[in-house]
């Protein structure tokens, strides 16, 4: 997916790491290693200024050269490392996750908003339901999915008119909803009944529901999601016999959060993914 040519700057905005992380970004699954003539054709860069920037990341030890191409280097991987080290929801969340995958055998995921998509910060795989691969980091749009419908709704009017008017609510699938005014009143639904499930609109057969997870004053913070297929379950049954689960654990979380305080936290060897 190639990304839009990089905007003009104010005083307070430094464009060259702007450009750095516009030039890292471009290593996706679509294109794992690119040329330096494909990252300026994504980034919308010259190639000149590309190549200036692959050889400082290379020096940084960002990335590395294989011939004409370049490719991401396991360093990158300190950079969530540090998000995870320092944000103790996820090392609180990786066990309720497990729970939640462990009495459905289904996929338990936590996610927050960023933008017009929401971000996989914690995930236990059970079983694979999508065709694409998802993983903590993954970003999917929010108007499309359970856990980005329950982010919006608590989000303020500003970012409902952003995942709207940025986002664009595009149709992934024939059950998609693309009408602003529907996704408004849908948003408000889930205000009102405090949650979303999701059927079959991000893709063909996927089913999900999401709870927002609250800190101690009450604010959401994230949204906790469990993920199904049509062939093994139905809205109903998953309103009925997976929503108090997430509920429950949603209200665990919050709890152990306000308990634990927002103090950074190293995520434990213990905390991983260990479902199988």
């Amino acid at each position: 997916m190639s990304q839009p040519p990089i905007a003009g700057s104010d005083r307070d905005h430094i464009q060259s790491i702007e450009r750095g992380f516009a030039v890292l970004l471009t290593f996706d699954e679509e294109s794992p290693s690119p040329t330096a003539s494909e990252v300026a054709e994504r980034t919308g860069l010259s190639r000149p200024a590309v190549r200036r920037i692959l050889l400082t990341l290379q020096n940084l030890g960002y990335v590395r050269a294989e011939g004409q191409r370049w490719r991401l280097s396991p360093r990158v991987l300190t950079i969530g490392q540090h998000f995870a080290a320092t944000n103790s929801i996820i090392e609180v969340t990786q066990p309720h996750l497990l729970r939640v995958a462990e009495r459905t055998g289904e996929s338990a995921s936590l996610a927050q908003l960023d933008g017009v998509d929401v971000i996989y910060v914690a995930r236990v795989h059970a079983r694979r339901v999508l065709s694409l691969n998802v993983d903590i980091g993954t970003r999917l749009p929010a108007h499309a999915t359970s856990m980005g419908r329950v982010l919006t709704a608590w989000a303020g009017s500003d970012v409902v008119d952003r995942v709207i008017n940025e986002g664009g609510l595009p149709a992934l699938t024939s059950r998609t909803i693309t009408d602003p005014i529907v996704f408004r009143d849908t948003l408000h639904q889930v205000r009102t009944e405090g949650f979303a499930i999701v059927d079959g609109e991000l893709e063909e057969g996927f089913l999900s529901a999401a709870v927002p997870v609250r800190d101690a004053k009450g604010s959401v913070i994230a949204a906790i999601a469990y993920s199904t297929s049509r062939a093994r379950s139905t809205p109903e049954e998953v309103q009925e016999e997976v929503l108090p689960l997430l509920r429950e654990v949603a209200l665990d979380i919050g709890h152990d959060l306000a308990v634990l305080g927002d103090r950074p936290r190293v995520l434990a060897l213990s905390a991983r993914n260990t479902f199988t």
